[in-house]
C-alpha cells in the first residue's frame, strides 16, 4: 500500500491517496462567484484522489479576504456547479471547504463595514489584505450567545448549497486561526458561557456545525480539518493535546469521511498520539514530499496525504511522482490574486514531452 494505491473514503473509492489541499487563491469574481478560470484550474488537477477546494465563505459575514468565493447565493452555486462539472468530466472527486473567517477579517471586506466577529473581543496580531490594501487587524466583536445558532445554521445551509452544486462532499474548516478554531483554542476564546472554558465547551461550536452539516449531507461525505499547533492568526492554546484530543475523540461519534490534520508550528506535539484518538480515515498535511508521504502511509500514521504548494505548481503531481520527474517550482509572487499566470499556466509532462519531441537533436 502506498500513495499510488486506491483507497476507501466514506462512500467513495479514490484512484490514489494523494489529496489536493485547500489553498486560498483569491481569484473569484464579483460577489464571490467562481469563474471559468477556476473551473480550468481545478479540472487540471482532477487526477488527485481527492480535491478539496479553497476556503469558501458560508455567509457574507464569513468572508476574510478579497477575491474569495462564497456558497451562500444562487449565482455562487451556479459558478461552483461549473467547476464541479469540469472536474467530474475528467473523472475527479471534489469536496468544497466550508469557511467562516471570524476575526481574520476587516470591516473593509465585511457587509456594511461592520466589525468581524469572534468568540472574544481579541484582535489578531499583524496586518491583513483588504480592497484598500494592507490594514491592521481590528478588535472583533464577540458573538452573543444567541447569535451562534445562526452561524451554525449558515454552515448547514452552505452544505446544502454545495450538494445542489454537485459537490461530492464538504470539508469543515476548523483550522488555521479561523472562526471554529478561534472557539477551540483558549488563546482566542475567553468566553464564560457554554462555549468557553473547558475543552468540551470550546469544542461545542465545532460539534454543532458538524451536526448541522450532517443533517443535510451523509456524514460519509463530510470531513473536518483541524490544526492543533498552527500559530497562523496569532493562535495559541495552553494545552493543545487536551483541547484537540477531546475534539478528535468527539468527532468519532459522527461517522465522518475523514479528519484532516495540518501539521505546523509547535514541534513537540505528539501527532501520532493525537491521530490515534480519531478512529476513521486520517489525511496528513504539512510540507510532505513523496518520500515522507509514502512513509506516513506505510507506517499506518496516515491513510491519505494532502499536498498544497506542490499541487498548485504541478497539475499532474501524481504522474510526476510516479515517473520520478522533476517538479515545477511554485511562483510565490502569483499565489494570491491575479489571472492565469501562476494559476493555470504551469506546464504538465505531456506538454514538456511534446516540446522535447519537436526539438532539434
Amino acid at each position: 500500500m502506498g500513495l499510488f494505491s486506491q483507497a476507501e473514503l466514506g462512500r467513495y473509492r479514490l484512484r490514489n491517496r494523494a489529496v489536493m489541499a485547500p489553498m486560498t487563491r483569491n481569484r473569484a469574481g464579483e460577489d464571490g462567484v467562481p469563474t471559468p478560470l477556476m473551473a480550468q484550474y481545478y479540472a487540471q488537477r482532477a487526477e488527485a484522489g481527492l480535491i478539496i477546494t479553497e476556503s469558501t465563505q458560508v455567509s457574507p459575514q464569513g468572508k476574510g479576504y478579497p477575491g474569495t468565493p462564497g456558497i451562500h447565493n444562487q449565482t455562487q452555486i451556479e459558478g461552483w456547479a461549473a467547476v464541479v462539472a469540469a472536474v467530474h468530466a475528467r473523472g475527479g472527486l471534489i469536496f468544497l471547504q466550508l469557511w467562516h473567517a471570524g476575526r481574520q477579517s476587516h470591516p473593509l471586506v465585511q457587509p456594511h463595514g461592520l466589525l468581524p466577529v469572534a468568540p472574544s473581543a481579541i484582535a489578531p496580531d499583524g496586518m491583513t489584505i483588504t480592497g484598500g490594501g494592507m490594514k491592521a487587524f481590528v478588535v472583533p466583536r464577540a458573538l452573543e450567545t444567541r447569535e451562534i445558532a445562526q452561524v451554525v445554521a449558515e454552515f448547514g445551509a452552505a452544505a446544502d448549497n454545495a450538494r445542489r452544486a454537485g459537490f461530492d462532499g464538504v470539508e469543515i474548516n476548523a483550522a488555521n486561526g479561523y472562526l471554529i478554531d478561534q472557539f477551540l483554542r483558549d488563546g482566542s476564546n475567553r468566553r464564560t458561557d457554554g462555549y468557553g472554558g473547558s475543552p468540551r465547551n470550546r469544542a461545542r461550536l465545532l460539534l454543532e456545525v458538524v451536526e448541522s452539516v450532517t443533517a443535510v449531507l451523509d456524514p460519509r461525505r463530510v470531513g473536518v480539518r483541524l490544526s492543533p499547533t498552527n500559530p497562523f492568526g496569532a493562535m495559541s492554546d495552553a494545552d493543545p493535546a487536551a483541547t484537540f484530543g477531546y475534539a478528535a475523540e468527539a468527532l468519532n461519534a459522527h461517522g465522518l469521511a475523514y479528519l484532516h490534520g495540518r501539521e505546523a508550528g509547535q514541534t513537540d506535539f505528539d501527532w501520532a498520539a493525537w491521530r490515534a484518538r480519531f478512529h476513521g480515515v486520517y489525511i496528513a498535511n504539512g510540507g510532505y514530499d513523496l518520500k515522507r508521504a509514502q512513509a506516513a502511509i506505510a507506517s499506518g500514521f496516515a491513510d491519505l496525504v494532502s499536498f498544497g504548494a506542490l499541487y498548485l505548481a504541478n497539475p499532474d503531481l501524481i504522474e510526476r511522482f510516479r515517473r520520478g520527474a522533476p517538479l515545477n517550482v511554485p511562483d510565490k509572487s502569483t499565489f494570491y490574486g491575479g489571472g492565469a499566470r501562476g494559476f493555470t499556466d504551469y506546464p504538465v509532462l505531456t506538454e514538456l514531452d511534446a516540446d522535447h519531441q519537436g526539438a532539434p537533436c
